[in-house]
């Protein structure tokens, strides 16, 4: 039998699995399907719009449904002698891993003999240079392909603008509300799908500063728009106790939006909204305020895509003013960014200094530390471990009310909340943000450099200052020729 007829036989048992309207399929006789499905899922196999969207709550089967509608669109087209190719970019390796995962079991059951063929490729950026870690070694991601009969492909990729260039075909976005940068993924897709291929969009829902939330609350009819909530899939005879879930949990915000599919600002903001109007002043934020005391600042490198931030506190009395936040677009010249920075530390009284010092920041540091002194500048790497622990700064002076910031300033505003904690798959914190056009949190994190800047032990200065001699031929200080010693501590003289 040639490889069409192997085929045929495969969209026979695809017949059974999604429920196909071609009635010549449906009147075969065949025994229990390998796959049963629910009625929501037999509707989602079943809607063929080119732009789909299914906001689904976890534990649904979204991924696996998906999956296997990409599978069964590459096996109607192969029946037909041609090819085509399905892209799954999903959150992260793990999650690509489980989708491919999926697809396998998928063509298996078109009694296929399928295998996954994996490869790993070095990232490289819009220009085509390798993106590098903070030690420098090149960034790697894993590609998965399964191949069929007559050449289509399944491709599941980690989602990222620069792994998904160059790629063409049909679409799905996994959990697209999780991934990172979700804006500028967006902005790739289109070239990626072209006027020809279908995009399916599959998600729970991550608050409302992402991309997937955008899509789904639209009602242009261009779009075909699917809600599955929990309830829905139990009532359609999904095995899922609600009642003994929902107690477990014991987290009403994440069961509301997670399973009931509401839309929750503050679900994972690490900065609330309402901790941002709680520090919010009239006069922060205005140079012309500065009152000549001590200041820290904090200054968040850029490299191309983000902006370039420098904020400056003031401090008076217990409470740090945001005196200057100078942002720069994107694109700044370094030259033009140590300008700003030799401005700003001549304008105001920086004792301390602290900077990003990741991958590009290394040379700044450097020459910061050699143009202001290396006992004020501190270069401070994102590790983990180091952004938790400036995130924790910065919200312990925001819930202190130990801070002012400017008022009404939106760009601010949204960098502030912008930012989310999450757990990573060891369970450790890590803080996400998504990048767009107001920056990729920059203003957040030259925020909470400062926040490390000020809160770390004050320098001390000690020391005897020589004596006045009431003689000039008086070279060996000796106190009996006359004059006095003076001591002083922090700047001021103290008795001794």
């Amino acid at each position: 039998m040639g490889k069409l007829g192997k085929i045929g036989k495969a969209l026979v048992a695809a017949s059974v699995m999604t429920a196909a309207s071609t009635p010549a399929l449906m009147t075969v006789p065949l025994a229990e399907p390998a796959v049963k499905l629910l009625i929501y899922q037999k509707e989602y196999l079943a809607d063929h719009s080119r732009f789909v969207l299914w906001h689904a709550a976890r534990g649904t089967r979204k991924t696996f449904t998906s999956t296997l509608y990409a599978v069964d669109d590459v096996m109607r087209v192969e029946s037909l002698g041609k090819r085509t190719r399905w892209i799954i970019a999903s959150a992260g390796e793990r999650q690509s891993l489980v989708a491919m995962a999926f697809a396998k079991q998928h063509a298996k059951a078109f009694s296929l003999a399928i295998s996954v063929e994996t490869e790993e490729l070095e990232r490289r950026d819009e220009f085509g240079e390798r993106v590098l870690d903070p030690n420098g070694y090149p960034v790697t991601y894993k590609v998965h392909t399964i191949t069929f009969p007559n050449g289509s492909e399944i491709i599941a990729v980690p989602a990222n603008p620069d792994t998904l260039r160059g790629y063409t075909g049909n679409l799905l976005l996994d959990e697209f509300a999780f991934h990172g940068d979700s804006r500028a993924i967006w902005g790739a897709v289109f070239p990626i799908i072209r006027s020809e291929y279908k995009l399916r969009i599959v998600s729970t829902g991550n608050g409302k500063g992402n991309k997937f939330y955008e899509l789904a609350t639209i009602t242009d009819p261009v779009w075909s728009i699917r809600r599955t909530t929990i309830v829905d899939a139990v009532n359609a005879g999904l095995p899922f106790n609600i009642d003994e879930q929902r107690r477990a949990l014991n987290d009403e915000d994440l069961w509301a939006q997670e399973y009931m599919l509401e839309w929750l600002d503050e679900a994972h903001a690490y900065l609330s909204y309402d901790l941002i109007n709680g520090v919010e002043h009239a006069h922060a934020g205005d140079p012309n305020r500065y009152g000549g005391g001590i200041c820290y600042s904090g200054e968040d490198i850029a490299v191309r895509r983000d902006l370039w931030v420098m904020w400056v506190d003031e401090i008076v009395g217990d409470v740090a003013w945001a005196r200057e936040i100078r942002v720069l677009p994107r694109g700044s010249s370094m030259l033009e960014q140590e300008r700003n920075r030799d401005e700003l530390f001549g304008k105001y009284r920086i004792a301390r200094h602290c900077m990003d010092q990741t991958g590009m920041g290394e040379k700044p540091v450097e020459d910061a530390k050699r143009r202001h002194g290396s006992l004020r500048v501190e270069g401070v790497l994102f590790t983990a471990h180091a952004k938790l622990m400036l995130a924790t700064h910065l919200k312990q002076g925001f819930q202190d009310r130990r801070a002012r910031i400017p008022q009404g300033d939106d760009a601010l505003r949204a960098d502030l909340h912008k930012i989310k904690q999450e757990q990573s798959q060891t369970g450790a914190p890590r803080f996400v943000a998504d990048s767009d056009s107001t920056g990729h949190a920059d203003r957040f994190w030259a925020g909470a450099l400062a926040a490390y800047a000020r809160a770390q032990t004050p320098m001390v200065y000690e020391y005897t200052r020589v004596r006045e001699s009431t003689t000039l031929d008086d070279e060996d200080n000796d106190p009996s020729e006359g004059g006095r010693w003076s001591t002083y501590e922090n700047g001021r003289e103290v008795e001794r």
